[in-house]
């Protein structure tokens, strides 16, 4: 995926897993669990919050040429210092590959971070699958956990599509009609890249204890090519 000169669109997407609740500050483990017996249901969210979770992969997309890049949390060379509950990966190398257009490199999440900083920056315009209630706001502030400087605004006007379209707004209408999962929108729509294999987004965390980093890194990669599609069928069919 050339990074040289500015560049039309991408899309984007991100897993993340939760931290153990016996590695938050003692302070912050009193903040979110005021009540004993809401513990597990809190811990289980822990994924879907930049203060007590990681990024474990982070895929972008180039729609008009196919090829992209997924960096994800896996052992590997290169590696730089973790804080905030962010987990070292252990110590042997995965190198990278190039998989149908796809690279995929393994390491740490502030270089997860610096990367993706330095790659957005060269697209005029980012699409993602309800990145503007989740994916953006959490990578902003997971940056600023890790002190990574971002390059670009990731909450651009929500009415505003030019630069940011989030497809699930677009497809619900800014909520003028129910919300359906990305899987189901392409199955409906008879897109390509249906997920069939079983694996979901709620099995990433039991993944990445299992070590099965690059599984989780392909799972993210495919969501980024179903969005891809999906991206291409509102363009044609929905978009006014």
């Amino acid at each position: 995926m050339p990074l040289a000169k500015k560049m039309s669109k991408v899309v984007f997407d991100i897993e993340t897993v939760g931290i153990d609740s016996a590695d938050l500050d003692m302070d912050l483990q009193n903040y979110f669990f005021k009540k004993e017996d809401e513990k597990e249901e809190v811990i289980e969210k822990f994924a879907l919050w930049p203060f007590t979770s990681q990024i474990v992969a982070l895929s972008m997309l180039n729609p008009e040429t196919g090829k992209g890049k997924t960096y994800f949390q896996a052992p590997a060379q290169s590696r730089t210092e973790q804080s905030s509950g962010s987990e070292q990966a252990p110590s042997e190398e995965i190198k990278p590959v190039i998989e149908d257009g796809m690279e995929y490199q393994a390491m740490a999440e502030k270089e997860i971070l610096e990367n993706f900083w330095r790659d957005i920056k060269n697209y005029r315009q980012f699409i993602t699958f309800n990145g503007r209630l989740f994916d953006c706001p959490y990578i902003m502030l997971r940056s600023a956990v890790l002190k990574v400087r971002p390059t670009k605004n990731l909450m651009p006007p929500r009415y505003n599509a030019t630069e940011h379209v989030d497809l699930l707004e677009q497809l619900t209408f800014y909520g003028a009609f129910r919300k359906f999962s990305l899987n189901c929108y392409c199955k409906a729509m008879k897109l390509k890249s249906c997920k069939t294999d079983g694996m979901d987004g709620s099995k990433v965390g039991q993944y990445f204890k299992e070590k099965r980093y690059q599984e989780i890194a392909r799972y993210c990669a495919a969501d980024t090519r179903a969005t891809a599609e999906l991206f291409e069928q509102w363009e044609k069919y929905v978009k006014i």
